[in-house]
């Protein structure tokens, strides 16, 4: 087995010695034959002049981009946890303390450091999109068991079984910690859990208490950047999503261009409506209530598209 070092002098050996045999072969053979074995050999050497690492060499590259990251991002831990200053590619700094946000913004240049921080960064969005919180522990977490196993297989252990024996210490510690869980219901706990998550500041923790109350643990709550000195709660009733009425054809108020329609039935397919067959027991059950009908579907075309914008031209 060859070192890095080692490698990268052969291959350049090997550089210099076909140099020569080019030259020779040009000399004796003809030009041609030399350019075509320049390029045969020479392409077979990119090919395979890769930048590998073995052993200790490849964990402690991985370890330092796993530790440096783990470091940058541990600092906003906890209500008390310090901001960190990003640097945008373009507008202003960003400061934050969310932690998954502080690990993503960090990239190294040495691809091996890089592998290390990325593997820590899958950690944090994996947390985010589970949980939604709780990313710098899992960061700092994600470390600990990075380094312990790391030397670990140092002195000798195999990597199957240390990956096997934290498994089996994850089953464990999720176990308890569900037994130690506490559900949060009444008003005053979300007031407290959202003012930990708010940094400490409790009028943001009681304007989320008050967001879920009134919306429900179902509902949704966006939160945006306001143009106040104060935070505010806006309520808005009913459902939105990013799409509108399928044809102009269908507007029916002079407000704008906007379809209205109050106390309408609804149509939900979560398959695309082509063939006017699927909706006919929907349109004959809103003709024989004389009500509009407001259907909800992947995708509307074809004959059933056609069949909708002529009754409503009727």
């Amino acid at each position: 087995m060859l070192t890095g070092n080692e490698a990268h002098v052969l291959v350049g050996f090997l550089g210099l010695l076909i140099h020569k045999v080019e030259t020779k072969m040009f000399r004796i053979g003809g030009q041609s034959m030399a350019r075509l074995v320049s390029r045969t050999v020479r392409s077979g050497l990119r090919h395979y002049a890769k930048d590998v690492k073995f052993g200790a060499d490849g964990r402690a590259s991985m370890l330092y981009g796993v530790d440096t990251l783990a470091d940058a991002v541990a600092v906003t831990m906890g209500p008390k946890g310090r901001n960190v200053v990003i640097e945008q590619s373009w507008g202003s700094p960003k400061i934050t303390k969310d932690g998954v946000t502080v690990a993503k913004a960090i990239d190294f240049k040495d691809k091996y450091k890089n592998l290390g921080a990325k593997l820590v960064q899958d950690v944090a969005n994996k947390t985010n999109e589970e949980a939604g919180d709780g990313t710098t522990c899992a960061t700092v977490l994600a470390r600990a068991i990075a380094k312990e196993g790391f030397e670990n297989i140092s002195k000798g252990a195999n990597p199957v079984e240390v990956r096997r024996g934290v498994m089996k210490a994850v089953e464990l510690l999720v176990a308890e910690l569900k037994k130690m869980s506490k559900d949060v219901t009444t008003p005053e706990e979300i007031a407290q859990v959202a003012t930990i998550s708010a940094n400490g500041d409790s009028s943001v923790g009681k304007l989320i208490s008050e967001a879920m109350k009134t919306v429900g643990n179902k509902g949704v709550i966006t939160v945006k950047d306001g143009k106040t000195l104060h935070d505010e709660l806006e309520t808005i009733e009913g459902m939105k999503f990013d799409r509108g009425y399928i044809s102009p054809y269908f507007i029916n108020t002079s407000k704008g261009a906007k379809v209205e329609f109050e106390k309408c039935l609804l149509l939900f397919s979560e398959k695309k409506i082509s063939q006017v067959q699927d909706i006919v027991p929907a349109l004959e059950l809103a003709n024989k209530y004389r009500k509009p009908i407001v259907i909800i579907a992947e995708d509307v075309d074809g004959e059933a598209l056609t069949t909708l914008v002529l009754n409503r031209l009727k």
